[in-house]
């Protein structure tokens, strides 16, 4: 077999003209890489590039291909529906992957000779598929597909039925209203196109991994009296043909996830939660069974950190996963005794990782000067893969990132990172930006992060502070927030805050905020109870938390950590409190949210830009037409990112930096 690439791909270093600082219309520039998968003899690593298009304002996804050593590139896929989930057949002769492309009315499967040509539908169904995983004698793929009318039937109808609801968890953010339409799993022949229902009921499936000899299924499904008011998934295995027998496997009563089956087919590794009950703030364990059953074992009892993504290496004596680690993530293995073996070191990030040959590894990777790279991990060495953002960082001169640790008034230290402009002084006192991150729980960490480095571009220090309630500093300190919302995080942020002025690095009276998500939640909290802020964005947030009930999707956790309103109405006000002190806010502040947000629902801002608004307090209040809480339209992520500019110019430093905004276009 051979592979024709048709560009060669360069090497060189990136050249630090340093021309300009990045600016928002640099995100039609930034592309993004996802998805790496090694071709079974080890020698080429499909990806997926996704590229803004400003003609015609949407980020489209190829299937791209590099060989081993980095040398040579190709772009397999170029249709303007887009492709994703790159696949190679186990027997090394096709790459798969998933479109709706070329007027196809449901996303199928697509199936493209590794020695080149044009790909083939290789599916052909009426319905979506959701997600796929070939038989590692590449006979049979495994299929997720969602319960769903037709394209056929939906073309039909000139008028959508109405929406019948009768879920206690009824709505999510893109999925919309949830009816009772599930997630199933069923067996494709890949030489006669017969395809066999493995699975049905009221319950979804997911998640499915063959068994090394191809003739069982392990999967995760919540299989309780009522899926909904609960976070419990098991794992569950039965024989990859229509009407098999369905064992349990696992019997934990909450979270049992991501199965990985040993090569040599006896041991499957899983994430395994550690609190009974649904907890947002939960840390997995990896966690060892015997693939016929039996009582799990617990490989990372020593280590307080988060976990992600279990592999196994090809020998079946260790289990590769990516550790979050205060401000980092890292790759490391654990033998089946439990003995851990760190990987990957350094001021960086490493996640997406997949196996090639050999035991050799790839993942994605990067560092505060680099968007994520395909790297390869070989003899507990990186080395970059893909070099496809020398390009977008050729003209720009970034800002450099720094950790520096705090101490809240309570005594804990609080662990952050400070972006500071490019040619300016240490020693320089500039205006400040606190830029939070939502979740709470995840992390702000030494990746390439696209917002502060506008910010800083325009004169500003940034802080990117990991408040209690964050990842990467064990299970205790993300908890510390349990049903005690706005109080520990506002103070770890108000403490570095304090900290990086005392050390006469920052301005105190040209203080601003924002954030998004649990972001701008915080926002809010911070305005209502310190007034040094001059200017503040509040992203897709909340206040008037009461309100949110029923009202976006976190129902489960609500009722866990708050209880329900009418017998919990005083930890309801409580965490309330910004909306209640809403006269205490003396900050501009600029609301923004995505029209069909349901995950923090526009009500949470439009309550505040109201209140506001009633308070003569000056605020705008901008919606996304069609956006999630994720606002993905190229031109509104460049006109985010500018109305920001542009208000805390205007309220933090009209003077000094009204003349570095970019011209409007």
């Amino acid at each position: 077999m051979r592979i024709f690439f048709a560009s060669l791909f360069a090497l060189g270093s990136v050249v630090a003209i340093a021309q300009r600082g990045i600016t928002p219309s640099d995100i039609y520039r930034l592309k993004s890489v996802s998805d790496p998968q090694v071709s079974p003899d080890g020698k080429l690593v499909a990806y997926v590039l996704s590229t803004p298009d400003s003609a015609k304002d949407k980020s489209d996804a190829d299937i791209w291909m590099i060989n081993w050593d980095g040398t040579e590139s190709v772009k397999l896929t170029a249709s303007k529906e887009g492709e994703s989930r790159p696949r190679w057949s186990p027997d090394g002769k096709y790459l798969t992957f998933m479109s709706s492309r070329y007027e196809t009315k449901s996303s199928q499967i697509w199936r493209m000779d590794r020695r080149g040509g044009e790909a083939e539908k290789l599916t052909d169904l009426k319905y979506s598929i959701s997600d796929y995983v070939w038989s590692p004698d590449a006979k049979k793929i495994a299929l997720v597909i969602q319960d769903q009318e037709s394209s056929d039937e939906a073309e039909k109808k000139k008028t959508t039925k109405p929406i019948m609801i009768d879920r206690y968890h009824f709505k999510s953010d893109g999925e919309g209203y949830m009816e009772r339409k599930r997630n199933h799993l069923y067996v494709f022949d890949v030489e006669t196109k017969k395809i066999d229902t493995l699975t049905r009921g009221d319950f979804d499936e997911g998640n499915p991994v063959w068994s090394p000899d191809s003739k069982k299924i392990v999967f995760v499904s919540n299989r309780t009296a009522d899926p909904d008011r609960n976070g419990n998934t098991d794992l569950w295995v039965m024989e990859a043909k229509k009407g098999a027998a369905i064992k349990q496997l696992t019997t934990w009563q909450d979270s049992d996830t991501s199965p990985a089956w040993s090569a040599d087919g006896k041991w499957i590794a899983y994430l395994k939660s550690q609190t009974p009950e649904y907890d947002i703030y939960d840390q997995p364990q990896l966690a060892l069974i015997p693939a016929e059953g039996g009582t799990p074992k617990i490989l990372n009892a020593k280590l307080d950190r988060d976990i992600s993504a279990p592999r196994w290496a090809v020998d079946s004596k260790s289990v590769f996963v990516s550790v979050e680690d205060d401000r980092r993530s890292y790759v490391a293995s654990f033998d089946l005794e439990g003995s851990m073996t760190k990987h990957t070191s350094g001021d960086r990030t490493f996640a997406g990782l997949q196996r090639g040959a050999n035991n050799t590894w790839v993942g994605l990777s990067s560092d505060p000067a680099t968007p994520n790279e395909i790297y390869v991990l070989e003899n507990m060495a990186i080395r970059r893969l893909t070099h496809i953002h020398n390009d977008f960082l050729k003209p720009l001169v970034l800002a450099t990132a720094e950790g520096f640790s705090s101490k809240s008034k309570d005594g804990t230290i609080v662990n952050s990172l400070l972006y500071w402009p490019a040619n300016q002084p240490k020693d320089k006192k500039l205006p400040l930006i606190l830029w939070i991150h939502g979740g709470p729980t995840s992390q702000d960490d030494f990746s390439f992060d696209f917002i502060p480095q506008v910010f800083a571009a325009q004169g500003y220090a940034v802080a990117t502070v990991n408040y209690r309630g964050s990842n990467g500093r064990g299970m205790a300190y993300s908890r510390a927030i349990f049903a005690d919302w706005g109080n520990k995080e506002v103070m770890d942020l108000l403490g570095a805050v304090d900290y990086l002025i005392a050390t006469g690095r920052v301005d105190a009276a040209k203080l601003g905020i924002g954030g998004w998500s649990y972001g701008g939640i915080l926002t809010d909290y911070v305005t209502a109870t310190d007034p040094r802020f001059k200017a503040a964005a509040s992203g897709a947030g909340s206040a008037l938390q009461l309100s949110m009930y029923g009202s976006d999707q976190y129902i489960a956790q609500y009722e866990n950590e708050l209880g329900v309103p009418w017998k919990n109405m005083d930890k309801w006000m409580k965490v309330s409190y910004p909306f209640l002190n809403v006269e205490k806010i003396k900050a501009p502040t600029l609301y923004m949210v995505g029209e069909k947000d349901f995950n923090v629902p526009a009500a949470g801002s439009e309550q505040m830009y109201q209140a506001l608004k009633s308070l003569g307090v000056p605020t705008q209040f901008v919606v996304y037409p069609g956006q999630h809480h994720g606002i993905s339209v190229p031109s509104y992520q460049k006109d985010r990112l500018t109305r920001y500019l542009e208000w805390y110019n205007k309220y933090i430093n009209k003077e000094e930096l009204k003349d570095k905004l970019p011209p409007k276009k």
